[in-house]
């Protein structure tokens, strides 16, 4: 233990110079920089302990405990009174001389680059040391000097650490970066070492560390923000409010680094404030934000570091869980979805499961690990009637719980009792176990189902059950009164959703329970109130038992218009006892009519045309409702057909007697559901197709948006499956401008963003499958991309991101008609950002050019032509030099546009350095490169160029054209040698062969005469034979 603080003065403030004879020991002689060491004088003993401690400190982490320890020692012998005399007289030296010695080191270490480990070594070595010789120093002080918050103690450690920072801090803004960054990162590691630093220390450091977090150099902006996260997390609102303007303090520390979480361009120094800023209502959503970053190391930190930490799930916001799971479900890092899915199987899940209760006694018990309770309110709290839709994510979340969680795979049980009380929870938990087993490639969970799910008859008993309850509850609802509450309805259509998603995975090789659940689902079909939703399932699960062959696809047509028959018929027999009613009511009414008043009679007949007309509006909205619901039947029908139309009596009849009236229709309702219906059977029949085109070219043009969306999607299938309609041959041209034309003006900015972004992808996948090859529409793409006002709309960047890169690089085809393009495009976009300021956010007219210039390069071809392909001499498949002649197409496209006169001089300096980034090869022929050499000659005799970096692109493309030219004329000398050599061989061959040919036939001469002759021979010894 050691004594009172020493008294002793310091005998020469001079030492604080010095610098250590014994410096750092580093791999590399060149890894100090130019910092400059004053004389260090004479050697004393206390300096040589302190370099031998730094050197074992800087080989290896594992002996720092021991080695902080022995430098306690050292300090405690300088800066505390010996208790005995002995080490009194043995000790020579201060606490002064100590933290010189310490500054020393320190000072050594500021010249060792970011590559060595053996500085990060030391960083850990002195942040284990002070927060020791800090945590000793308190435990000395007076419970009184602690326990005061307006007093800092002043301890050896704490002068120390201060003289060590006051070293520190003028480093900071050091103009050599390996400086910046060993200071600023000592100083941070420093920050989060200690428990607390004096006043004056805390203002500089802060000021010193904000004006580091906008170096230039990303690894200081790391180290800045690592030290200001723990001052983030330190700092009052009065600290923020009282911050000073001139040192860049004027806003809040919290919102700087928010600020630089969100704007900051390196992902290390965004990683680094995602797990460093402190958790806060404010902070919170920031750091969630990160979930979208560009970075998927970001991504993956905060779902596998921050998300666990964070607590109980359940404090986020139902909106903000759907998103995470959303976002980290489907991100296209592999790594990212493994985190997501680990935190909701195993942490998420740790929160509902493992809710403590309090026992009997007081004392808390976990609950078990595997809990059907905790499941069910796990699927609760990201709201499972609402996720798992068609697009939502909790049959993806579920589907990865039941992949990574074989104990609760094993222990869930699915008995009769459980199918007795479904709720939404429960029956999801239930489908989506059916689907994971189900969904496996190699089956190794089929006998699962087998186990755990009942049997086809079992599950149509439970499905009628939920139905009949479900169709009771609306019609129920349709009875009440005005004001009366209505029984909410969508848990148990969700219910009875999630059931028939059951029985579409079902086998039914039993054929008891397949004739249960078909005649059951037949049945339901004919329900006039069944849901749409449930509707359109039903009829899957009905083609699903019907068969894929050709007779189960008639059975299923004819089914389902039978199903259609019969809602018709019985929607409209409910209106048979109002209109006897009504007649009865006129009857009676007539009877009384010649005693009645002239007045009376006036009334009454009144009375009788309002009630008439309210009798005829409510009969047109039932025959609305009528033919909406038949429509939608069948449309859910012909999205499970693929056969021939006109081969399909029903839908031939369906066709004529429900879909052609309903598009004929004065109603927009059921004439936009006709308009889907009939779209449908032009998949079928390629001469329905044709006749119909015209009309929906009609209702792009006269239609309202919706329409117009719906339109353009009928258009696109259309042409997809028909792809001969507008490439053939004899097309009419009329026809084939009027469909171009719509999809043009689709394109435009002035129509609505649903119809732009509709006519966007249906455009780009008419082009990537080559169903259309325009090179106006192709120009109109483009433009669109480069426009900023559809940076708006987020469907049409999305899709245009990804359709220019690939239709470019897919096909050769694809790239020349770029190339043809590229020159009008620069054309017009130089023309726009004239018009256009800097802030309307436009890309540069320099990176449009860059980026015309890589969709063009042959290079990156995916699939190489015939050109490309070579055998080598062993007949292996090998690849050639690529052609180039695309880059030397646009190169002579560019050229003739910057040599024209209405070229502008911006438009012309962003062609020419187009021009010096081409790839330029022999392969074409020798014509076509000089051509294209004459006009860069021709350019550079007209200086075009006026500043050196068109100059030396010009001059770039010259030599390389030069080269090129004089590869393909060697090329082709050779190739004008080698006719005359290959003729002569080929005449002395084709000479040998005709005379191999003439022998051989000589010989095949002989060798028939030679037997005939044989022949001959014989048959006269058998009639001289004969004759004897």
């Amino acid at each position: 233990m050691p004594g009172r603080v020493s008294t002793r003065n310091v005998e020469s403030l001079s030492a604080a110079q010095k610098a250590s004879t014994r410096p750092l020991k580093s791999r590399r002689t060149t890894a100090l920089s130019n910092v400059t060491i004053p004389d260090e004088g004479p050697s004393s003993p206390l300096r040589t302990r302190i370099c031998l401690i730094f050197g074992d400190a800087q080989k290896s982490t594992a002996a720092h405990r021991k080695l902080a320890v022995n430098l306690r020692k050292i300090q405690e012998e300088c800066c505390y009174e010996p208790t005995s005399r002995r080490r009194q007289d043995d000790n020579q030296f201060g606490e002064d001389d100590f933290n010189v010695e310490i500054a020393r080191s320190v000072i050594r270490l500021m010249g060792v680059k970011k590559s060595e480990g053996a500085g990060d070594r030391i960083v850990r070595f002195l942040g284990m040391f002070l927060r020791r010789a800090n945590d000793e120093d308190a435990a000395l002080l007076p419970e009184v000097d602690i326990e005061d918050p307006q007093t800092f103690p002043e301890t050896p450690s704490t002068r120390l650490t201060s003289h060590i920072l006051s070293i520190l801090l003028p480093l900071l803004a050091s103009k050599e970066k390996v400086v910046r960054y060993r200071a600023t990162q000592l100083v941070a590691h420093i920050i989060n070492s200690l428990d607390s630093v004096d006043d004056d220390s805390y203002h500089l450091i802060r000021v010193g560390l904000l004006k580091r977090v906008r170096d230039k150099e990303s690894m200081i902006r790391v180290q800045a923000v690592l030290g200001l996260g723990r001052l983030a997390g330190n700092e009052g609102e009065e600290d923020q409010d009282n911050a000073d303007s001139d040192n860049d303090n004027a806003s809040g520390l919290l919102d700087k680094l928010l600020e630089v979480l969100q704007n900051d361009p390196s992902a290390e120094v965004r990683r680094a404030l995602l797990l460093n800023l402190p958790l806060a209502p404010k902070t919170l959503p920031f750091l969630l934000e990160r979930a979208r970053d560009l970075d998927s190391a970001t991504r993956r930190a905060l779902y596998s570091r921050l998300l666990p930490a964070l607590g109980d799930f359940r404090h986020l916001s139902l909106s903000m869980r759907e998103k995470l799971l959303r976002w980290g479900l489907r991100d296209r890092d592999e790594n990212v979805r493994k985190a997501t899915g680990k935190l909701f199987r195993e942490r998420w899940i740790e929160d509902c499961v493992g809710s403590t209760e309090v026992a009997e006694d007081g004392t808390t018990q976990q609950a078990l690990p595997s809990s059907f309770d905790g499941l069910l309110e796990l699927l609760e709290r990201i709201d499972v009637v609402n996720a798992a839709a068609s697009n939502g994510i909790a049959t993806e979340a579920m589907r990865d719980f039941w992949l990574g969680r074989p104990d609760y795979r094993d222990a869930i049980s699915f008995n009769d009792p459980f199918w007795d009380h479904l709720t939404p929870e429960s029956v999801f938990v239930a489908r989506s176990f059916n689907d994971f087993c189900k969904g496996t490639e190699d089956g190794k969970f089929e006998t699962l189902v087998e186990e755990k799910m009942p049997e086809v008859t079992k599950l149509a008993f439970f499905v009628q059950r939920y139905i009949n309850a479900l169709i009771s509850c609306i019609r129920s609802n349709s009875t009440l009164g005005e004001g009366e509450p209505e029984e909410d309805t969508v848990e148990k259509e969700f219910i009875v959703e999630q059931l028939l998603y059951i029985a579409e995975a079902l086998d039914y090789s039993d054929e008891i329970g397949r004739r249960k659940m078909f005649a059951l689902l037949r049945e339901t079909l004919a329900i006039a109130e069944l849901p749409e939703g449930i509707t359109k399932l039903v009829v899957d699960v009905l083609r699903r038992i019907c068969g894929s062959e050709t007779a189960g696809e008639r059975e299923f047509c004819g089914i389902v218009l039978e199903a259609v028959a019969e809602v018709h018929d019985h929607i409209m027999s409910d209106d048979l006892p109002a209109d006897n009613e009504d007649g009865s009511f006129h009857s009676a009414r007539s009877e009384l009519s010649d005693s009645t008043p002239t007045k009376a009679r006036s009334g009454n007949r009144a009375s009788r045309d309002g009630d008439n007309s309210e009798l005829d509006e409510e009969k047109a909205m039932r025959e609305i409702m009528i033919n909406l619901k038949c429509l939608h039947i069948a449309q859910c029908m012909l999205e499970n057909v693929e056969g021939d139309l006109q081969q399909n009596i029903h839908l031939v009849t369906m066709l004529n007697n429900l879909v052609v009236p309903a598009v004929r229709s004065h109603e927009a309702p059921i004439r936009e559901r006709g308009l889907l219906c009939l779209g449908l059977c032009c998949l079928l029949d390629k001469a329905l197709a044709e006749e119909n085109l015209s009309l929906f070219l009609h209702c792009f043009s006269k239609g309202h948006d919706a329409l117009q969306v719906s339109a353009l999607y009928i258009l696109s299938d259309i042409l997809t499956v028909h792809s001969n309609l507008v490439t053939a041959d004899n097309v009419d041209p009329a026809l084939l401008k009027s469909v171009y034309k719509i999809f043009g003006k689709g394109l435009k900015a002035s129509t609505a963003a649903e119809v732009q972004s509709a006519a966007t992808s249906a455009l780009c996948k008419l082009m990537l499958t080559s169903v259309f090859r325009d090179e106006d529409l192709l120009k109109q793409l483009v433009m669109l991309f480069f426009d900023p006002a559809a940076k708006e709309n987020a469907a049409v960047t999305q899709a245009l991101s990804y359709f220019l890169p690939v239709f470019c690089h897919s096909r050769r085809e694809n790239m020349e008609m770029m190339a043809a393009i590229s020159a009008s495009v620069v054309h017009n976009q130089v023309n726009l950002a004239d018009e256009m300021d800097e802030e309307d956010g436009a890309i540069g007219v320099n990176m449009i050019g860059n980026m015309l210039v890589d969709w063009t390069d042959a290079r990156k071809l995916v699939v190489q032509d015939a050109s490309s392909i070579g055998w080598d001499e062993a007949g292996g498949k090998g690849t050639r030099a690529v052609d180039g002649d695309i880059h030397l197409t646009l190169a002579e496209c560019l050229l003739e546009r910057a040599l024209a006169h209405g070229c502008s001089k911006d438009e012309r300096k962003v062609l020419l350095s187009m021009v010096g980034k081409l790839y330029i090869t022999s392969t074409p022929s020798a014509e076509k490169l000089q051509a294209v050499s004459d006009l860069v000659a021709e350019a550079i005799d007209a200086k075009l160029a006026t500043d050196t970096a068109t100059k030396n692109a010009l001059n770039k493309c010259h030599l390389a054209l030069t080269k090129a030219l004089g590869d393909a004329r060697k090329v082709q000398s050779k190739m004008e040698d080698q006719p005359v050599d290959a003729t002569m061989a080929e005449n002395e061959n084709k000479m040998e062969v005709e005379s191999e040919v003439e022998e051989t036939e000589n010989e095949v001469q002989v060798d028939k005469t030679v037997a005939g002759t044989g022949a001959r021979d014989s048959g006269l010894e058998e009639l001289l034979d004969d004759d004897v």
